[in-house]
């Protein structure tokens, strides 16, 4: 089993684009009882990605709770540099 954050940067080179929620959907199975499974923590994480170039932002959405969702993607050169260290 990946750690934690390295599924969760695999997880955005196989969908167009994701919020948190939709990481921590995909991935609750798995990893629903590690600590980090937070939703702060993965927030953190993701946007240490993005700071770091391996993802973008692409969209917000308004949520009902008065939330902001904001979605990510892993672009080309973002996907190709997880895939060349994170092996399946």
């Amino acid at each position: 089993m990946k750690p934690l954050n390295y599924a969760m940067l695999k997880y955005f080179t196989t969908v167009e684009d994701a919020c948190v929620d939709d990481v921590m959907d995909a991935l609750r199975a798995d990893y629903g009882h590690f600590k980090a499974f937070e939703r702060n923590s993965m927030i953190s994480a993701i946007m240490t990605a993005e700071a770091n170039g391996l993802l973008e932002e692409t969209r917000f959405e308004m949520c009902k709770d008065a939330g902001l969702k904001v979605y990510y993607c892993a672009p080309e050169e973002g996907a190709a540099t997880i895939n060349y260290y994170i092996k399946d």
